[in-house]
């Protein structure tokens, strides 16, 4: 599976972005899609994931710093999952990652050392 981020950019706060992650090589209808993200000088955390349940829903996880602004959605037609933000705020600069997995369950959709397949990253600035 190759991943491919677009959509970053240098925006002011309060102000929205939609990131994209298109998928090739293979239907990430099933896969865990994630997205993470590294602030200049910290580790990369976790931000949003969406998930297929056994009923063939999606389930949405978010990291609390984004919870209400952010959202995480799929078009399995295009092979794509979007991170739209909104109400950005200066602590969301960072690079922005997409990351996808087959057999990722549970708890495991925070921990970035069980994603398999990574995306090139996308960079989010937001000045105040």
């Amino acid at each position: 599976v190759q991943l491919q981020a677009s959509g970053g950019g240098s925006v002011q706060a309060g102000d929205s972005l939609r990131l994209s992650c298109a998928a090739s090589g293979r239907t990430v209808t099933t896969y865990a899609m994630s997205w993470f993200r590294q602030a200049p000088g910290k580790e990369r955390e976790f931000v949003a994931a969406s998930t297929r349940s056994l009923w063939s829903t999606y389930n949405t996880y978010y990291a609390d710093s984004v919870k209400g602004r952010f959202t995480i959605s799929r078009d399995n037609a295009k092979n794509t999952v979007y991170l739209q933000m909104n109400s950005l705020k200066p602590e969301d600069t960072a690079v922005y990652y997409c990351a996808a997995d087959r057999d990722i369950k549970g708890s495991d959709v925070y921990k970035e050392d069980k994603y398999l397949y990574w995306g090139q990253g996308t960079k989010v600035t937001v000045s105040s």
